[in-house]
């Protein structure tokens, strides 16, 4: 193995889509990754990728990525790179994802692989620890302190979980809790491309979406469990999870309810967000912002147009603190779906692993 003073070489798979679009600008300038090599399907596979993606990114494709040319995903696996993105749908992530893993990193947005019990389910700045279920592989880089990029898939949660449990975060460290009650308003951007026609979604509220509860409600346990023998032992929380589609292109917003235990004073639950540091931001991660979660203020709730931003996509905002009849307290929190639910939380991931590694420029 050659140890690796250089970017760290990065593909991406299912790169045409929404996430893997923010993947590609997101990798675009950062200074541990270097994108070589992007996937597609079989239609799209031979194009340069200015003529395989419908481009719904605000920045302007990267001219050197612009030229490069898409791959199928057996065309890839005979590539040449240290770490895999993928933005693969959940259909045939499944068996492709695998067969990268045994040679490299795979951290996917996928849902396939989220809920087996030795794959970390990784919201970085909360269960920083799953990441002790990655293999030491026998081939692959190695970092310039000597220890090697670990193989095998870190999977990203769904896209309203990392907002709950980064949210929630604070509060288990601080008080414990045992029931939440969460209400989502989802962007239309988390359906993807195509996604939901115009005719559905404007002047409308659509109260199911596929999944995304039972996904809710299953995840924030295994996001909050412990490693033990392996696996992960999730968390005994009991999660009622209702969601909805809501006109807004890009921030999922979520109105929780939880039972925190010791009766504490609204101003230790304040606290608690306003406090809240982790891994990331003690490493100083090129993704990592400054505060992971920001608190507004009683009177203060998050709107998407307002908030979604803030730490560049990555920070969860709340307000609206306040008491609940029947959990005891009651908020609202705010988080980038598309940044830090699918790809820059992913991008985060890695970049904690890398760092778990010794990589340079990590403290």
């Amino acid at each position: 193995m050659t140890i690796r003073n250089e970017p760290l070489r990065a593909a991406v798979l299912g790169a045409t889509g929404t996430v893997g679009q923010r993947f590609v600008t997101l990798l675009a300038e950062h200074p541990w990754f270097e994108l070589t090599a992007l996937a597609a399907s079989e239609r799209s596979a031979g194009k340069a990728y200015r003529e395989a993606v419908t481009w719904i990114q605000t920045r302007p494709i990267d001219d050197a990525v612009a030229t490069m040319q898409v791959q199928t995903i057996d065309e890839l696996m005979d590539g040449d790179f240290d770490i895999v993105f993928s933005a693969l749908d959940a259909s045939v992530a499944s068996d492709i994802e695998p067969r990268f893993a045994r040679r490299c990193l795979v951290v996917t947005n996928a849902s396939a692989h989220r809920m087996d019990a030795d794959v970390p389910l990784l919201v970085p700045e909360v269960n920083p620890d799953h990441l002790s279920l990655l293999a030491s592989p026998e081939g692959g880089p190695i970092l310039p302190e000597g220890r090697a990029l670990p193989a095998g898939i870190v999977a990203n949660p769904n896209c309203s979980t990392i907002g709950l449990v980064l949210a929630l975060k604070p509060l288990a460290d601080a008080f414990g809790f045992e029931r939440i009650s969460v209400v989502t308003l989802q962007a239309v951007s988390g359906a993807g491309l195509p996604g939901i026609s115009s005719y559905q979604i404007l002047d409308n509220v659509i109260p199911w979406i596929s999944s995304e509860e039972e996904k809710l409600e299953i995840e924030t346990g295994k996001i909050l469990g412990r490693v033990h023998g392996g696996t992960i032992e999730p968390a005994e929380v009991a999660v009622s999870a209702q969601c909805n589609r809501v006109p807004v292109v890009d921030g999922h917003t979520l109105c929780v309810s939880v039972d925190l235990k010791g009766e504490p004073a609204m101003e230790d639950v304040r606290e608690a967000w306003r406090s809240f540091r982790a891994e990331p931001q003690e490493r100083g991660l090129p993704s990592a912002p400054a505060q992971p979660t920001v608190y507004l203020g009683d009177d203060e709730p998050p709107q998407t147009r307002v908030h979604r931003d803030l730490g560049q996509g990555m920070t969860t905002s709340i307000g609206r603190l306040r008491e609940c009849p029947i959990l005891g307290y009651r908020f609202v929190a705010l988080s980038h779906n598309t940044l830090r639910g699918a790809a820059g939380g992913a991008l985060l991931a890695a970049e904690l692993a890398v760092a778990r590694c010794g990589r340079r420029g990590a403290r």
